[in-house]
């Protein structure tokens, strides 16, 4: 992974070891210090490069502070032109691939992409902010969303890509727009799901009745949604469920909820999934233990936009949905062709 770029603007705290700091650990020390974040934002600038320790480069978080240590720490300052999000430093980001303009990223499960009704300052957007700063981050989609080129769902984890400047930032929501932006998800769905390939193409709109919901419509309104998937396992049906079927599902286009929307209208609604699910006591002791929907983005490629490199990244299951398959596996029919080609790319 790439080191951190900081903003242009910088701050230095200048400390002195005394007494009672005397062989303490250094994140330890720098947390301690006024002007300092977090103990887990201060490993990060450790290890970003940004401490000094009697003028070298420390070389880790671990590293014990000793009296008479003279300890410089550079810090990446926002001013307030620069935007609206404060830098949360405490959020890792999974970077997979970095370069001067674009990130590939795993978001872990239960992260907002941007700023919402409750979520200000916890979200993938302002730890973007902490990483980049602001004037190295696309802002098309607004200074609220800077860097953003496409959401994944709180709960969805997995492979997303955020733009450093608003060219590369374009020139990704183009490739999105014009369907060769390649994103592949598992999920793991309810039910024996018979065909080994297909396509689901229809409209998608918010739902009139729940505005938290998207639904299936023939509305002149609704944007065209469409999905392929291939059947990569079956599991068969056991005393409490109907069975199951992991699937690998491509979309071509980007609408909101779209796989899941896609899943539930087909009669197969993704295992876990609070919103779309059936929501009677049946189904939820069908979710396996999940409490989020079985949604992961596995898999990215496209050419990149500046130097049309094929950038390809694989990101395999969190624990939380590898367990639910390892409880599943005594009632495993097989995997298909197609499932056997994907689980060699991810094991």
């Amino acid at each position: 992974m790439a080191p951190a770029t900081f903003s242009h603007a910088v701050a230095y705290e200048d400390a002195l070891v005394g007494p009672d700091n005397d062989r303490r650990r250094l994140d330890a020390f720098l947390a301690s210090l006024p002007s300092c974040p977090s103990r887990s934002a201060c490993a990060k600038l450790i290890e970003d490069g940004a401490v000094t320790i009697n003028g070298t480069a420390a070389t880790s978080k671990s590293e014990r502070v000793v009296l008479g240590d003279r300890v410089r720490v550079c810090l990446p300052l926002l001013s307030k032109e620069e935007g609206p999000l404060r830098p949360n430093f405490d959020i890792d980001l999974d970077i997979r691939y970095e370069d001067e303009y674009l990130i590939v990223l795993s978001k872990q499960a239960d992260l907002v992409c941007h700023p919402s009704p409750g979520h200000i300052d916890d979200t993938l957007a302002n730890a973007l902010v902490a990483h980049c700063g602001y004037d190295h981050l696309g802002m098309l989609q607004g200074e609220d969303r800077p860097g953003i080129v496409h959401r994944l769902d709180r709960d969805t984890s997995g492979l997303m890509l955020a733009a450093k400047d608003d060219q590369t930032q374009q020139a990704l929501q183009d490739l999105i727009r014009l369907r060769v932006l390649d994103r592949r998800y598992l999920t793991l769905v309810q039910g024996y799901v018979a065909s080994d390939e297909g396509t689901i193409t229809t409209g998608i709109v918010r739902s009139p009745r729940d505005r938290l919901r998207m639904t299936v419509s023939d509305d002149p309104m609704a944007r065209e949604a469409i999905t392929t998937f291939r059947t990569l396992e079956r599991f068969e049906a056991g005393p409490r469920d109907e069975g199951y079927s992991l699937l690998e599902c491509h979309l071509f286009t980007g609408r909101t909820h779209q796989i899941r929307v896609h899943m539930r209208h087909i009669g197969h609604p993704v295992v876990g999934d609070q919103l779309y699910g059936v929501g009677s006591k049946r189904s939820r002791q069908r979710d396996r233990g999940l409490t989020r929907q079985f949604l992961h983005s596995w898999s990215v490629a496209f050419d990149h936009p500046v130097s049309n490199e094929r950038i390809e990244c694989r990101d395999g299951l969190p624990k939380d949905l590898r367990e639910v398959l390892e409880g599943l596996k005594s009632l495993s029919m097989g995997r298909t062709d197609a499932g056997e080609a994907v689980w060699s790319q991810i094991a």
